[in-house]
């Protein structure tokens, strides 16, 4: 039997969002590391995420996020999170999860909210210039191509919102995709930003 406490066993539940049940299995199965356990339920969770990923989401909430600077406003945000029924989109764990969110593109200033939404001259005009850049370099040609690539991500990492890195680390480790996705094991649904507005004095 693997060794493990009770309290290994409810900060496993805690963090991964899951019953004790499953909390215990995947302990069993980890032989008690704790790490290797919540890694474990993350990747069963994701994949129930990807399965529900074509549920239609039409309920969910709109986030807010207001930073002040003295006695006025200088950044304000509103965030589209989607769910798929109403009870989820009411809960306050998923409200929380909207405010979060909002504050994160105050902050990080995302211009997109995935990938497929990068216009395709933008990303041809970037590419243009990382390779002028990795030639002024001296980068071999024929290694040119992979720089582009390696720094496009890194273009992706600064400007798209689903995979900048959240901006509190107290309260989330990971990426912003990596945040909805844990929502979405915990609650059980796809749940999925749909848009956002983000206005800032002098922008």
């Amino acid at each position: 039997m693997a060794d493990y406490s009770a309290k290994d066993v409810q900060r496993l539940r805690q963090s991964a969002g899951v019953g004790m049940m499953d909390a215990k299995q995947a302990l069993d199965e980890s032989k008690g590391d704790v790490d290797a356990a919540m890694k474990l339920l993350r990747e069963r969770g994701l994949a129930q995420v990807a399965k529900r990923a074509d549920r239609e989401a039409l309920e969910g909430t709109i986030g807010s996020y207001l930073h002040h600077q003295g006695d006025r406003v200088v950044t304000g945000v509103l965030v589209h999170l989607t769910s798929e029924t109403d009870f989820v989109a009411k809960s306050p764990a998923f409200g929380d999860a909207a405010r979060d969110i909002a504050m994160h593109i105050a902050w990080a200033s995302p211009r997109w909210v995935h990938r497929d939404e990068v216009p395709g001259g933008e990303l041809e005009a970037e590419s243009e210039i990382i390779a002028r850049q990795a030639e002024n370099e001296g980068k071999p040609a024929d290694v040119v191509p992979r720089i582009v690539e390696g720094r496009l991500a890194k273009f992706y990492q600064d400007n798209v919102l689903i995979e900048q890195t959240f901006v509190n680390a107290e309260k989330f480790e990971g990426t912003v995709g990596e945040l909805v996705a844990q929502l979405a094991i915990t609650m059980g649904e796809n749940i999925s930003i749909r848009a956002f507005s983000r206005l800032a004095v002098g922008e």
